[in-house]
């Protein structure tokens, strides 16, 4: 197993070493530029994700030393936010295909003019990730999506335009993920060591990172979470998402 650890190390440590390099080079400015205009325009940062992508909505999202004028959006938001029955949570993986929940979902988000999308999908071509980032183009709203551009190429788009997160988002982010996101292979044949999630959340973290760079050169506080373990936390971190009343959708 050793030897198998190291190899995953290597197969995470690279990627993540070619996104710092890619940030360090400005390669993800055109990102931080667009969240940075959104939020000093009184917008704030709609994140959204299916199936593991989830994951990187919450690193986006509501957490210590994250940005405070964010949200996490989910499909689950239907049931919970809107009025469909719990029932259609039962097939997550059908539901993310489906481009048909998108009009459900999008009536729960309701976002400001000034808000921004930023949008993960490994493969990029699910109908509600696609579904939504048209949405979000269609009101005016600036799209980012991070995705595996070796994977979403090398797959069907499932969205009745035929149309791939990659080529509706403003800005692209690889994720570097390779197709079907596994790096290793047991036997020669069984897929292991998946990576998406950890090079999305070092993306995610490298945006917030960024974005709180450009706001403090500007002379103003960058917006921050505050650990709520830690003292005072919570009362920083409230008064700070009170400027946004109901914007920010905060769960258990």
């Amino acid at each position: 197993m050793i030897g198998r650890s190291r190899d995953l190390l290597h197969e995470t440590t690279t990627r993540l070493d070619r996104l710092a390099s890619l940030a360090d080079a400005g390669g993800l400015d055109d990102a931080v530029d667009m969240i940075t205009k959104s939020l000093d325009a009184g917008g704030i940062v709609q994140a959204f994700g299916t199936g593991h992508s989830q994951a990187f909505a919450m690193e986006i999202a509501g957490r210590a030393g994250g940005l405070i004028p964010t949200t996490s959006i989910a499909l689950r938001d239907v049931v919970f936010l809107g009025d469909r029955d719990p029932s259609i949570l039962s097939g997550a993986a059908t539901l993310e295909r489906d481009p048909a929940i998108v009009d459900d979902l999008w009536r729960t988000i309701r976002p400001h003019p000034e808000d921004v999308f930023v949008i993960a999908s490994n493969s990029g071509v699910n109908g509600s990730i696609v579904g939504i980032a048209l949405q979000a183009k269609e009101h005016g709203h600036g799209v980012i999506a991070v995705t595996s551009l070796e994977h979403t190429a090398r797959v069907e788009p499932k969205h009745p335009s035929g149309r791939r997160l990659s080529e509706v988002a403003d800005v692209v982010i690889d994720n570097l993920a390779p197709y079907g996101d596994t790096t290793l292979t047991l036997d020669g044949a069984t897929g292991v060591g998946a990576v998406s999630s950890m090079t999305t959340a070092f993306i995610a973290q490298l945006l917030t990172i960024g974005v709180a760079e450009r706001i403090a050169a500007a002379g103003s506080v960058p917006p921050i979470y505050l650990s709520a373990n830690i003292p005072g936390g919570d009362d920083h971190n409230h008064q700070l998402e009170g400027q946004y009343g109901d914007r920010l959708r905060r769960r258990a």
